[in-house]
C-alpha cells in the first residue's frame, strides 16, 4: 500500500477513487509515564515514553486505514492527513487519527 500526503503521485495515474478512509488509535498513558514525563518537563528534554506511545498510536491508525483501503480494492492512499490530540479531562489519553483518499493506481 502506497501512502502519500500529496493528492497525486508523480509518474502514477489514478484509475479509480474509492473514497475517504480513516484510522484512529487512542492509547492511555499510564501514571508512571506521566510522572517521569513531568520530571522531564521540569528539567528539560524529550519524553521518550510519550514519543513511543505516539509512534505506536500512529502505526495502529495507519494499519487500520490501510486495511480499510485494501478492503475496498485500493492499492494506495493519497491526501493523507495526520492529527494528534489529547483526550480526557487532563489529557490522560493520546489520540492519533489519520484520513486519506483510497485509490487504485494504474
Amino acid at each position: 500500500m502506497i501512502h502519500s500526503t500529496t493528492p497525486t503521485l508523480e509518474g502514477k495515474t489514478i484509475a479509480r477513487y474509492y473514497g475517504v478512509v480513516t484510522g484512529e488509535a487512542i492509547l492511555g498513558a499510564n501514571i508512571f509515564k506521566d510522572f517521569f514525563a513531568g520530571i522531564r518537563d521540569i528539567v528539560g528534554g524529550r519524553s521518550a515514553a510519550y514519543e513511543q506511545e505516539l509512534q505506536k498510536a500512529r502505526e495502529i491508525a495507519f494499519e487500520e486505514m490501510s486495511q480499510k483501503a485494501a478492503d475496498l480494492g485500493a492499492n494506495a492512499i493519497v491526501g493523507i492527513d495526520i492529527d494528534y490530540e489529547t483526550v480526557g479531562a487532563q489529557g490522560g489519553m493520546l489520540m492519533v487519527s489519520v484520513s486519506g483518499t483510497a485509490v487504485a493506481l494504474k
